[in-house]
């Protein structure tokens, strides 16, 4: 069975984790084939937006396998962590916008690749949980770092010691995801923004996430001067030119063609 299914259109690409059986569990397989998936398409000019997804009606990612992971011994373990880590970094350094689209249980593992997406939007049966503690463990393909970053210490205290369920509704109040929406909607949203993208100049697109993630590390004056030099270096782009030449001329601009 294949572990992942894809759909392209417009330049936007589809990936849908499927391992239905197992509430789409992350294994070391499914990571090495979403590792290997996304380096084939980092080197895709073409490629303007990603969505993610999980297959079927009830789970977006179920955390990792915990079949897998019972019998690690310490040195496995960390080796395992290690891998899930890269991928989880792999999606937040895609060079284009990546949309979690979940649509479920966002449990442990699940709940860490949604966080290394850009942008987050979820059915409203969709929940979230770090589970892990109650598992003698914590979460290790990033939880800790990015929930906390995201949010704030405190609620990733919270939700990472008690373990609770996060539904939609909170999620959302907590700003895990932008929007909440009925679960025959959410694909259809997701095409929605990731087409929207897609209509936008590719090299600000690819600049404007670059600044936003990588400003993150950084000190608000060093984030300023990494905004002061990206935003100098599209005005050598030819989209900059002639998007700027048509507005002036108050006419419509030609589709941007990532120059």
């Amino acid at each position: 069975m294949e572990l992942l299914l894809t759909k392209e259109e417009g330049g936007v690409v589809e990936i849908t984790i499927h391992r239905p059986q197992e509430l789409n569990a992350l294994n070391r397989p499914l990571l090495k084939e979403l590792s290997e998936l996304l380096h084939t398409l980092q080197q895709d000019e073409r490629v303007r937006c990603l969505i993610v997804t999980g297959s079927g009606d009830r789970s977006f990612v179920a955390g990792a396998d915990i079949g897998e992971m019972a019998e690690m011994t310490r040195s496995e373990a960390e080796i395992y962590s290690r891998f899930g880590h890269r991928v989880m970094r792999q999606f937040e350094a895609f060079p284009v916008p990546v949309i979690a689209a979940v649509n479920g249980f966002a449990l442990g593992g699940g709940f860490e690749l949604a966080l290394a997406c850009d942008i987050r939007i979820a059915s409203a049966r969709a929940s979230f949980a770090f589970p892990e503690t109650g598992l003698g463990i914590i979460p290790g393909f990033g939880g800790t770092q990015r929930l906390s970053r995201l949010l704030n210490p405190m609620t990733a205290f919270d939700l990472i010691m008690t373990g609770r369920r996060v539904k939609a509704d909170e999620a959302k109040a907590l700003g895990i995801v932008s929007e909440v929406l009925e679960a025959e909607d959410l694909l259809l949203r997701a095409w929605e923004i990731a087409e929207l993208i897609a209509k936008k100049a590719p090299l600000a697109v690819r600049e404007a996430k670059r600044a936003i993630r990588d400003g993150l590390k950084l000190t608000p004056e060093e984030g300023d001067v990494l905004e002061e030099v990206a935003f100098g270096r599209l005005f050598d782009t030819e989209d900059q030119k002639n998007a700027m030449r048509h507005f002036l001329d108050k006419e419509e601009a030609p589709p941007f063609q990532g120059k």
